[in-house]
């Protein structure tokens, strides 16, 4: 009998190929910018994250319009997501600034690459988190700061700091502080939009607000004019907003309660 005849076998058990080649020429990227930054490549390496961030939020809308979603893609997805915004952005950090702390003693160079693997073991959990989580949290909100976007605040640093001429190792404490705050706020309990939808009703609920078309547009002639300072901009105020927002939400439930 044809496996597409065969109805022992659900259809979202399926591999489909298209979606998760997108998802594997993410993890390839994710891959090559580990590489690059241990070859000191860091521009590229950069630039590959996110790549792999671009990959990573097409392949999942890819399968739900083409009707190939499935157990296994997201799986997948979650693994590679892990390899490019777990490891590739902890490595980049670890060989641009985080490596050079030995340089102040042995103790020191310790606490460099272990602040590269509680980054890297943040960002597991937070990813272990959200596949436990889907289907029973509202789509419009992650509850901590997202990989990939943790991923671009870390790289979009390290390439904004080498276009001004700075490098990792005068920076080395301020990295170090930085990759602490990312991994801290991937496993938050911060609230951060994720730009879908308005939470209406259940068929809108994956849209995304027209006026983000605008605000895409905009952001796109910005990144045009100068990429690395633009993303580190982006990726500050978006990694901000969860703590803002937590801010306001509890001085505005103490206004009532006065």
């Amino acid at each position: 009998m044809d496996e597409n005849s065969s109805p022992k076998i659900p259809r979202n058990r399926h591999i489909y190929l298209l979606p998760n080649l997108l998802t594997t020429c993410g993890l390839f990227a994710g891959f090559y910018a580990i590489l690059a930054a241990a070859g000191g490549r860091f521009e590229a390496a950069c630039i590959a994250i996110f790549i792999a961030a671009v990959f990573d939020g097409v392949d999942g809308r890819v399968a739900r319009l083409t009707g190939t979603s499935s157990e296994f893609g997201v799986q997948y997805d979650s693994l590679a997501d892990l390899v490019s915004f777990g490891m590739a952005p902890s490595l980049v950090m670890y060989h641009w600034a985080l490596s050079t702390m030995k340089l102040d003693g042995t103790l020191f160079g310790k606490v460099g690459w272990a602040v590269a693997f509680l980054y890297a073991a943040c960002a597991a959990l937070r990813l272990a988190r959200f596949n436990t989580q889907v289907g029973s949290v509202d789509k419009r909100w992650f509850i901590g700061l997202n990989s990939p976007s943790s991923a671009g605040l870390m790289v979009s640093f390290v390439w904004a700091m080498n276009e001004f001429g700075w490098n990792g190792q005068e920076l080395r404490y301020f990295a170090m502080v930085l990759t602490i705050i990312c991994a801290l706020l991937m496993v938050s309990r911060f609230r951060y939009t994720s730009f879908k939808g308005s939470g209406q009703s259940k068929e809108r609920e994956d849209r995304v607000p027209f006026v983000m078309a605008l605000v895409v547009v905009a952001v796109l002639v910005a990144l045009f004019i100068d990429t690395p300072r633009v993303l580190l901009f982006m990726a500050t105020s978006y990694a901000l907003s969860g703590p803002a927002l937590w801010l306001w939400l509890k001085m505005k439930h103490k206004a009532n309660a006065v």
